[in-house]
């Protein structure tokens, strides 16, 4: 089960993991080429820091919409709130089980005019962090808005402009505020949990081929684990990195007995590995990626409000193989 960030293991030591940053940064500034425009452009972290996040924000003419797990980062809400005072719509929808840790950023929200509910219960945990500017882009993330983990954690997240994405966010979006019962639309590529995320990574799973790469933090859905298990046994060349190893021993011990090859960055060294990602079939012309806040958890899959996305975007796809292929090489077998 989810545990809120603040109750997990501290991310690690500063400089080891600044060592890993600049390594990181380096590989990726000289590996990831250009591409084609497209609906989807990757944000790395931390690599690339949280900067195009705020940028986003500060494009906004008309409405803000923002669901997020937790929130602790005053520069994002003094500009959301600096919004609100000029005008613009600002709404968020916050984890009904994190009002306490998210006070700070509903304060100053409020203060400003802005609107902040809290998610309902029908959810486990409201998990999604997204956020969507003047109804025309929104931005899907792993990460938590939170400068407690910024400069350790490994996340990505995705800028989507695709009409059909963005409307079907904006749908979900004023259903939850209102605390109304929705089943989502997948527009070009969404994942939602809990309607439909468990079928969808399950058959990109089982669609690999040649080559599939998970980036997880959690790590004991039995379907999704299965699957990994099945797709090593079929001959796929299969690699996963995971943040704590340990905490899924037999989950580690049946991918590994089929062939996969498996690495942790679990003490002392290297980021926080709060990712959740897959690459499958890099190379071929059938490779696909997902990004989004969906953890290999049942509850992450069945329970939560969660958002992600799998796409074919050639940008997305070579950025999250390049920097994962950094995390492996960085592990510690497993």
């Amino acid at each position: 089960m989810l545990k809120p960030r603040s109750m997990r293991k501290h991310p690690y030591t500063l400089t080891a993991i600044a060592s890993a940053v600049l390594a990181g940064a380096g590989f990726l500034a000289t590996s990831i080429p250009a591409h084609a425009a497209s609906d989807y452009t990757l944000q790395i972290l931390p690599d690339q820091g949280e900067s195009a996040i705020y940028n986003f924000v500060n494009t906004a003419t008309s409405s803000i919409d923002m669901t997020i797990y937790e929130f602790k980062d005053s520069t994002l809400a003094n500009d959301m709130a600096k919004k609100a005072k000029a005008g613009v719509n600002v709404r968020v929808v916050m984890d009904e089980k994190h009002k306490s840790y998210d006070q700070a950023a509903a304060n100053t929200l409020t203060a400003a005019g802005a609107h902040v509910v809290y998610s309902s219960t029908s959810f486990y945990y409201t998990h999604q962090k997204t956020i969507t500017v003047d109804n025309k882009e929104s931005y899907i993330s792993s990460g938590n808005f939170d400068t407690t983990y910024y400069s350790t954690s490994r996340d990505y997240g995705v800028f989507d402009t695709n009409a059909s994405d963005v409307s079907a966010i904006v749908a979900v979006f004023n259903a939850d505020y209102a605390h109304k019962s929705i089943t989502p639309s997948d527009g070009a590529d969404l994942v939602w949990s809990p309607t439909d995320s468990q079928s969808r990574l399950l058959a990109l799973i089982n669609g690999a081929t040649k080559t599939l790469d998970v980036e997880e933090e959690e790590f004991s859905d039995s379907t999704l684990v299965n699957a990994v298990a099945a797709a090593a046994k079929r001959g796929v060349t299969v690699r996963v990195v995971l943040e704590d190893p340990s905490s899924y021993s037999s989950e580690v011990s049946q991918v590994k007995s089929a062939g996969a090859k498996v690495v942790g960055y679990s003490n002392p060294n290297g980021f926080y590995i709060h990712a959740k990602a897959i690459v499958a079939d890099y190379g071929t012309s059938s490779a696909k990626a997902f990004v989004g806040s969906e953890n290999f958890s049942d509850t992450s899959l069945n329970s939560n409000r969660e958002l992600g996305l799998i796409t074919p975007d050639s940008g997305v796809v070579s950025g999250v193989e390049k920097t994962f292929n950094s995390d492996f090489s960085g592990g510690s077998s497993a």
